[in-house]
């Protein structure tokens, strides 16, 4: 399969990152208003980054170089949050979006470890 660029990854990896988490909190509420404040407490780029500190463990090397080279990738000046936070995020929409492209099993296997390191509950 042919590789793709690293914004590639980070940009399939922002979908699916965010599809993960609406079908968590889908379950939480139904309640819309109450709904995007769930998603939005998941995505965005501090729990996103608090999120990989917690996988960095079980990521294999080609993840840790891929997360590594990710958060070199240049920003926008116009991001509301800093850049080492966004960059940091965005180093886990790559990982997850290289592997839900190159290796489903691996990917369905990080939304495991995810799940397990996420506490919904405290959110409710």
């Amino acid at each position: 399969m042919q590789e793709l660029n690293i914004k590639n990854y980070a940009h399939i990896g922002d979908a699916i990152y965010e599809v993960f988490i609406r079908e968590k909190t889908i379950m939480m509420t139904s309640n819309l208003n109450n709904l995007h404040k769930l998603t939005v407490s998941f995505v965005n780029a501090r729990f996103q980054t608090e999120l990989l500190e917690k996988i960095m463990p079980y990521l294999d090397e080609k993840e840790t170089d891929l997360a590594r080279r990710a958060r070199n990738i240049p920003t926008s000046s116009a991001r509301k949050v800093d850049r080492a936070l966004h960059s940091s995020a965005t180093s886990l929409e790559v990982v997850l979006g290289y592997n839900y492209v190159h290796n489903k099993d691996r990917y369905l296997e990080l939304c495991e470890i995810m799940k397990d390191l996420i506490d919904f509950n405290s959110y409710k």
